[in-house]
């Protein structure tokens, strides 16, 4: 037999389910910011349903999905200005502290590597005078 069934009319309420992230990241900011304030709007309307108890079980399953949508979308907004912010400092000297690399405090404080291998007058004059010697060796 056929397996062809034709899936009913999705109300645009149930519409507003889960959504891909990459289709988000297409979106402009204040089209993701508006998207975020009617998941907003809808979480609110099903926590009140669920206290009110009216609205059986979908409602309450709809709410995980909802809070797992607005995540998303605040994912994919801050990632996007984060990106914005990260080409914005390249061509500062100073780069804003939450794009900078976490680490540790101590490794954040370390000498770096040009520091660390930089030589005093002296050591360099040390090194020039008594330099490492070689030896020829017999094969």
């Amino acid at each position: 037999g056929e397996f062809n069934t034709i899936l009913p009319e999705r109300s645009p309420h149930t519409k507003m389910g889960k959504i891909k992230a990459h289709e988000l990241r297409e979106k402009k900011n204040s089209d993701l910011l508006q998207q975020l304030d009617s998941f907003r709007t809808e979480l609110s309307q099903l926590r009140v349903s669920k206290v009110s108890g009216q609205g059986g079980p979908s409602k309450l399953s709809k709410i995980k999905v909802i809070r797992k949508s607005i995540a998303r979308v605040l994912t994919v907004y801050n990632e996007k200005r984060r990106n914005a912010l990260k080409k914005a400092s390249l061509k500062s000297k100073f780069i804003p502290l939450d794009l900078r690399k976490k680490q540790t405090r101590a490794m954040r404080r370390a000498l770096s590597s040009y520091w660390a291998n930089k030589k005093t007058q002296k050591q360099q004059k040390k090194d020039s005078y008594y330099p490492l010697r070689r030896y020829a060796l017999k094969a």
